[in-house]
């Protein structure tokens, strides 16, 4: 068997693995059971000469490290992040077994396909075999499995940032989203995630005043006026703000000169997205410009006959890096306007956004590497619009990229639904890959 084809079977059949543990995390602390995984993973590096440090935050909230020491201190170390969680499915939106791992054609089927057991294998992957290899680097290789990213980190990577600080000491972070290939005219765009926006979840409790759903005339009910307070949300649009980033990415898709401006102007990028008809491409546009408020969850009423006087509203409001809680509480009191007294509004979870520079030698050695990997092809920074755990390393300062290396097999088009949709999957040409990127990576920038 070569050496690439072996590479291939060996990440595949640890994502199986990894997928059939099945460590659902639906938000709960109980849930997860990362240490499923954990103990996966502990199996597979057994005999390859390296231990395992393991980091308990909650009874089965389990993260896993692996290091190679560098022989010099003062080498840059690079923290290789992969999570070990999943969220929950809907079986019955599925054409197979969403926790099966079945590999078909060529195609591995299950939850954390690409969110993200795929890179959390392949790096454990790349990892050990360094570790069998004469691979003698100058700076510090880390391999961490992290619990619960899928519930923004509390007990996973925040924990080990806040709490075990020297455990995850590093220069650079690696993790996911990023890498797939992104046809243009002049070959293939890969874009290498630099930033993320900050989630800021509020909760909107709208008062009114109960009484008997037969006689409706000129009553206070909640659910009148929280309807209003939605349709105002939903239709809200701060300003727009245009980073360097954004512009960058828009420049590599080769759009058209007169395309390209509108996206990249402020006062045009919402009128130029509105036209758009790559749906796709407008979402991104708008997300990746502005401050976005999604109203997705209502709860009120406590029988057809009763007027309500309490409805609650749950909105996802995800900051532009720049934007603080505070102002995006601003921004709330002007889209309400004089609805604003009825409301009263409480605090999810309201993080900044972050950001890295892609100016760094660690960018510098993935573009050389993965352009190498996949020719014709295209290193360009890009804004992740969801969240990730590099945000902890981000908010200290450190750079923190998302990236992994993906094959034509599957389109573009399709990942943007596989995340947290049905029929998850990714080809094992991707996953032999992504190990030869990090392997090749961890030679050329930690040498």
């Amino acid at each position: 068997m070569s050496d690439g084809r072996a590479i291939e079977t060996e990440a595949t059949e640890l994502l199986r693995t990894l997928i059939r543990n099945k460590c659902v995390n639906d938000g709960t602390v109980g849930s997860g059971q990362e240490t499923r995984n954990v103990a996966a993973l502990e199996d597979y590096f057994a005999g390859s000469g390296v231990s395992c440090e393991k980091y308990t935050s909650k009874p089965g909230r389990e993260s896993l490290i692996v290091r190679l020491e560098g022989s010099d201190p003062s080498a840059p170390r690079l923290l290789l992040m992969g999570h070990t969680d999943v969220v929950p499915v809907s079986p019955d939106g599925w054409r197979r077994d969403p926790f099966g791992g079945e590999l078909e054609d060529g195609i591995v089927w299950g939850r954390g396909a690409i969110d993200m057991l795929n890179l959390t294998a392949t790096m454990a992957v790349a990892t050990r075999r360094l570790a069998r290899s004469d691979f003698r680097p100058r700076g510090t290789l880390i391999y961490l499995a992290v619990a619960d990213e899928e519930a923004g980190g509390t007990h996973g990577a925040g924990h080990l940032v806040e709490r075990e600080p020297d455990a995850v000491k590093t220069d650079y972070v690696i993790t996911e989203n990023g890498g797939v290939p992104i046809p243009t005219s002049t070959g293939h765009v890969l874009t290498l995630g630099v930033g993320e926006k900050g989630a800021n979840w509020r909760r909107l409790t709208v008062a009114g005043t109960p009484g008997h759903g037969s006689r409706p005339f000129r009553t206070d009910n909640a659910l009148m006026t929280a309807a209003e307070v939605v349709r105002r949300i939903g239709s809200y649009q701060p300003k727009a703000r245009i980073f360097d980033v954004w512009r960058r990415y828009v420049e590599a898709l080769e759009l058209g000169p007169e395309l390209t401006r509108g996206l990249t102007d402020a006062d045009r990028v919402l009128e130029s997205a509105r036209e758009l008809d790559n749906l796709s491409l407008a979402r991104e546009a708008h997300a990746c410009t502005h401050t976005t408020f999604s109203p997705n969850v209502i709860r009120g009423g406590v029988k057809t006959n009763v007027i309500p006087d309490r409805v609650e509203i749950d909105v996802d409001i995800r900051a532009l890096p720049g934007v603080t809680p505070e102002e995006v509480d601003a921004m709330l009191a002007e889209a309400l306007g004089e609805l604003a007294p009825r409301v009263t509004i409480t605090h999810g979870r309201a993080e900044p956004g972050s950001l890295s520079s892609p100016d760094t030698p660690l960018f510098d050695s993935v573009k050389r590497i993965a352009e190498k990997l996949l020719p014709g092809s295209r290193v360009v920074p890009r804004l992740t619009t969801g969240g990730t755990d590099g945000k902890f390393f981000r908010w200290r300062n450190i750079p923190a990229y998302g990236f992994g290396l993906h094959s034509l097999r599957i389109p573009h088009t399709e990942y943007p639904v596989m995340f947290h949709g049905h029929n998850e999957r990714v080809d094992t040409e991707s996953l032999k890959l992504s190990t030869m990127m990090w392997e090749a990576l961890c030679r050329d920038f930690l040498a």
